[in-house]
């Protein structure tokens, strides 16, 4: 026990003082731990070791670790397919363009989701809107973006797959012979805690953070134009598009160059003209609206170039039209043999395997058909391709790819499909129909069979770091409860509370929880925690489940430190943050949750 003890002192300081990754930590952790119970093994009544090879390694197959991994791939394919942004921008259009009360309803609304979907993707996609409604309100994002990471937290406190802390905690329950919780078995005190930290987090914190300049990440905010070509196809909602005073209304954000019907070429000013099918319109526009046209039609901006001799035309149109594109920029060298030649004696979508979506010309704005352009030394061209043909260009002295500028573009046609996965999971878990683990995994390879996520982009969702964390936190766990730690230390704090009511050690145990989550990782934490609770509780005679409960709650509260969970450390470069703003704001809303908790739970439970 006293080696044990040792191991998780050390393992406690190298993961709060971060001198080594949490994996390596990790990996270490559970080397010494085989070795230990080879050298002095934990006898069983049949003599056999109880801390065995098997048993240390087991939380690798650990049903609660496998739902967290397929949770994160349901998650990357809702973030992949746009599903996730579209659904995002859709709740805030109900504020009617207030920004004040938009930002009120996107806490809300990142909290509601938290409860179902990992908080990662949650926050990633809601940081450029609150990043646009700070700047709408005239105040740094430094004021949000806490909030932000904040709301996501609560709302995973609400229901069993609402954070991995939660199921970790309830596998760890199953381990230790308890029942495991149901979906909602938490969600009348979590939504009491969500509930009440949310009036601070919307109200109260925004005021005690700074007022900061954000570091905009990303891609340079540009006006930049880039030529590009737009092909009216006959079934396009295109036809029939009019001009009204030299522009047309159909095609916001985008100058119209000139239009290409047959021979015939059309020149500004543009007086009663309609759009025909297989007109060629040629455009300037900034990337981020040539993105969202390609967004609304994959085909509208891909170039009709013919192949070469006995090739296909198109090289078959779904390598640029399923998941996992990526758009980027490249630029043309000086000494490339592309100068002087145009796109289409190029063939530059078979020879590199990308689509030129536009050309960016420094010096002049032609008007004409980007595959009639003789290309000239420092051209810009604006490509989409697979990831691994785009960054295939890395090394290729034609063109230099400006990695800077790679970024994926959200596959929106499979948005619908990767919703209803979602859903179906959901569906599944909250009814019981099967056990959670097998709705997740199932969900996640629906995700990958139905080609919402690819999967060389579903292996990268899974977190290293996540599955060496718990792996090596369910060992601790283990060795606490069959080398007596966890008894001891239960028994030990309720030494320090000798004759306090089971109320009172409730609400000294989760301010305990509490503070340590802000110190070591949360579900390190809540592993270790979990036989600790399950032992005070069986001591005192109260149910497991209250004190569970409570290692949920406050393993969740990590308020405090930018290291605690992972969306504090996703929001703390855009706003701007120091660890002590994390104190200064994260502090109150831990005592605040504490407070709540200690005078709701002895009631809701009957202590």
């Amino acid at each position: 026990m006293a080696a044990v003890f040792a191991l998780i002192v050390v393992a406690l300081a190298f993961y709060a003082s971060e001198k080594l990754s949490y994996e390596m930590t990790s990996l270490a952790v559970i080397c010494a731990l085989l070795l230990l119970f080879h050298f002095m093994p934990v006898a069983g009544p049949d003599g056999a070791n109880l801390m065995g090879a098997g048993r240390i390694l087991s939380g690798f197959a650990n049903p609660a670790l496998l739902t967290v991994l397929a949770l994160l791939v349901i998650g990357d394919g809702l973030s992949r397919t746009g599903a996730l942004g579209q659904g995002a921008w859709l709740l805030l259009r109900a504020a009617r363009g207030n920004p004040a009360a938009s930002i009120m309803l996107g806490l809300v609304a990142v909290m509601a989701v938290s409860a179902f979907l990992n908080n990662i993707p949650v926050v990633v996609i809601f940081i450029p809107i609150m990043q646009a409604l700070a700047d709408k309100l005239g105040r740094g994002a430094g004021r949000y973006m806490m909030p932000l990471s904040f709301a996501a937290i609560l709302g995973g406190m609400t229901t069993l797959i609402g954070s991995s802390t939660n199921l970790l905690v309830s596998g760890m329950l199953v381990e230790l012979g308890e029942r495991p919780f149901g979906f909602f078995d938490f969600t009348v005190p979590g939504l009491v805690l969500a509930l009440g930290g949310l009036v601070y987090v919307i109200f109260v914190a925004p005021r005690l953070l700074p007022n900061r300049e954000p570091l905009r990440g990303g891609l340079p905010v540009s006006g930049r134009q880039f030529v590009a070509q737009i092909k009216v196809l006959p079934e396009s909602n295109l036809i029939g598009a009019e001009s009204r005073l030299g522009v047309f209304p159909a095609l916001s954000d985008i100058t119209v160059l000139t239009i290409q019907r047959g021979e015939e070429s059309i020149l500004p000013p543009f007086d009663d003209i309609r759009l025909q099918a297989d007109d060629v319109v040629v455009v300037a526009a900034t990337r981020k609206t040539l993105t969202e046209t390609l967004q609304a039609d994959a085909r509208l901006l891909h170039p009709d170039i013919p192949g070469p001799a006995g090739e296909v035309d198109g090289e078959a149109e779904e390598r640029w039209t399923s998941g996992g594109q990526v758009l980027a920029e490249v630029m043309v060298p000086p000494n490339s043999p592309l100068v002087g030649r145009t796109l289409a004696r190029i063939g530059f979508r078979y020879r590199y395997h990308c689509i030129v979506l536009g050309v960016e010309r420094r010096s002049r704005m032609l008007r004409r058909r980007i595959t009639d352009m003789a290309l000239e030394a420092g051209d810009v061209l604006l490509i989409q391709g697979r990831s691994d043909d785009v960054m295939a260009l890395r090394g290729n002295r034609d063109v230099l790819l400006m990695e800077w500028s790679a970024a994926t573009l959200p596959a929106l046609h499979y948005a619908k499909r990767a919703s209803a996965i979602f859903l179906g999971v959901v569906a599944l878990a909250t009814t019981g129909a099967v056990p959670i683990v097998v709705a997740a995994v199932t969900g996640a390879a629906a995700m990958v069979l139905s080609g919402a996520l690819g999967m060389r982009d579903a292996v990268r969702a899974l977190d290293y770091q996540i599955i060496f964390t718990i792996a090596a936190a369910l060992a601790l766990g283990a060795a606490m409860q069959e080398t007596g730690g966890a008894a001891f230390l239960a028994t030990l704090l309720l030494g320090v509370l000798d004759g306090a009511s089971p109320a009172v050690v409730l609400s000294a145990f989760f301010l305990l929880v509490g503070g340590l989550a802000n110190i070591i990782s949360t579900k390190a934490t809540a592993v270790l925690f979990t036989p600790i609770a399950v032992g005070i509780a069986r001591e005192i005679g109260v149910p497991v489940e209250i004190f569970a409960v409570a290692v949920i709650f406050a393993a969740n509260c990590s308020f405090a430190s930018p290291i605690g969970y992972q969306t504090n450390l996703l929001v703390m470069v855009p706003g701007r943050y120091r660890f002590m703003d994390f104190v200064k704001a994260g502090l109150p809303l831990l005592f605040i949750v504490w407070l709540i908790f200690s005078l709701f739970a002895p009631w809701y439970y009957g202590l």
